[in-house]
């Protein structure tokens, strides 16, 4: 897309051509010796010799023959001084040349103003990118207020370089995310845990409810599907004796957006062999234990204004007592009928009479709001839970969880099923069921669970939200850095 007319924009053309017509590169292709801002700072005015340093041009003042101009890179800011007696002409003029937003190399001496505050008296200086387009400017005064700032999310989440270029809030979500996923790795890691990866790409989909995204494989002359989930391959894995396996990567469902669901998102995945639903409860809290720690928190976290303590064992809450409690009736053993009644007389949009959806949207109505502090919900109908263990003492019920903090759900868990006649019956039945996979079921799956599937507890834990929690995001796109949005027109 060609530069829009702007006379900002134009202004900034002109001395681009200006600066190579005097055989000045306003794009070299190196950046001399320099040293992190933060690392001139510790040297102090004392230093005496002369440092250099480079970084992007954020504020300039200007009072007659002398020039003072804030520099910054990611490690922090100095004050640079300009003065027209004390530098070249030549360099007097290439200052006139940079705008705010320009990335410049400087050296010179450092100095302590009247103002006390740390200066560089530039005595060298070269562009090493000239910004043809403006940022935002933002001021901070004195007492700390921020003036001007940019509050259009739909330009932030769009544009994330300028995002992290003006909000510092926003920056250090980013890096505790990335302190999060390596807190995890090296939690899974130092337990004997393989990091593997599995296709993305894939003829079937499976191991979750949800609609896919298509695409065309040319060479098979086939449908393909962005997987949504990684679950199936993990457990092949399983059966090949990898014991301890897990997945960090994206999941794609062709779904809604809202506040706590993109399109594609990241989530862990781990399997663990000779293990349970109640052993993967155990690694849940101890992950949310070191992903607060990583970012920076202690045994409490405040989201949104409400205080949570990420103190363990988290309670468990069983799925049919909860529902019966919160609604009043004893929603698990009405019909389908009735509970679509039931639904519709509460204004819940019934999209359909299965009796396994109905029960996930009341339960999402009566019980979800109410789980502030962390919590597992277990015991899920085996309706809802296809791919886990039944439960011994009631075969109605499974050995699964759903981990919520905040009235988001986090993780989703199971003592893995690893029978494969029923497991392939109750694969055949959904098949039959959905209209996009034409009756077909994951042979190769059925397969490693026939040669045999070691007894496991399985965990999907949602990386976004829980990302979101530890650093106060209220939404999944403040997480993401380059969520989905409609084209820009």
């Amino acid at each position: 897309m060609a530069l829009e007319r702007n006379p900002l924009i134009a202004g900034r053309l002109e001395k681009l051509s200006a600066l190579r017509e005097n055989g000045v590169d306003p794009f070299p292709p190196r950046t001399p010796p320099r040293l992190p801002v933060e690392q001139v700072r510790a040297m102090g005015s004392g230093h005496g010799s002369e440092v250099s340093t480079s970084g992007r041009v954020r504020a300039r003042r200007e009072h007659g023959k002398t020039v003072f101009a804030d520099l910054s890179d990611p490690t922090g800011r100095i004050q640079l001084y300009f003065n027209s007696r004390e530098v070249s002409p030549e360099l007097w003029r290439l200052l006139g040349h940079v705008d705010l937003g320009d990335m410049i190399w400087v050296t010179g001496t450092l100095f302590t103003t009247r103002m006390g505050e740390l200066t560089l008296a530039v005595s060298g200086m070269t562009i090493l990118v000239k910004a043809v387009r403006p940022m935002p400017v933002v001021k901070v005064d004195s007492s700390g207020e921020v003036h001007d700032a940019v509050s259009d999310p739909d330009l932030l989440y769009r544009h994330r370089c300028v995002d992290l270029l003006l909000n510092p809030v926003s920056r250090k979500r980013f890096e505790d995310r990335s302190r999060i996923i390596s807190a995890v790795r090296a939690y899974l890691d130092g337990l004997g845990f393989i990091e593997v990866e599995t296709p993305i790409l894939q003829q079937l989909y499976g191991g979750a409810s949800a609609e896919p995204f298509t695409t065309k494989y040319n060479f098979l002359d086939r449908e393909c599907y962005l997987r949504i989930a990684t679950e199936l391959y993990l457990k092949r894995l399983l059966a090949g004796g990898f014991h301890r396996v897990y997945e960090i990567g994206k999941d794609f469902r062709n779904e809604g957006v809202d506040r706590t669901h993109s399109p594609e998102f990241t989530q862990l995945e781990l399997y663990e062999a000779w293990s349970d639903y109640r052993g993967m409860m155990a690694r849940f809290e101890e992950l949310v234990v070191v992903s607060a720690e990583a970012a920076g928190k202690g045994g409490e976290v405040v989201y949104q204004g409400r205080t949570l303590r990420m103190e363990p064992p988290f309670p468990r809450i069983p799925f049919v007592d909860a529902l019966h409690e919160k609604s009043g009736e004893k929603l698990f053993d009405f019909e389908p009928d009735r509970l679509a009644r039931f639904a519709a007389g509460l204004g819940i949009p019934v999209e359909s009479a299965a009796r396994p959806a109905l029960l996930d949207k009341l339960f999402d109505h009566f019980v979800v709001p109410g789980l502030v502090q962390p919590c597992f919900v277990t015991d899920y109908p085996a309706e809802l839970s296809p791919l886990a263990k039944r439960n011994s003492s009631d075969p109605r019920l499974t050995e699964r969880f759903e981990a919520f903090m905040a009235g988001i759900e986090l993780a989703n868990a199971f003592s893995e099923q690893n029978d494969p006649l029923l497991q392939r019956s109750i694969l055949e039945a959904q098949a039959v069921e959905d209209g996009v996979r034409q009756g077909e079921v994951d042979e190769e799956f059925l397969y490693a669970l026939e040669l045999g599937m070691p007894p496991a507890g399985g965990l999907g834990l949602g990386v976004d939200r829980l990302v979101m929690i530890l650093t106060d995001a209220g939404s999944i796109r403040d997480v993401i850095l380059f969520p989905h949005l409609r084209r820009e027109k």
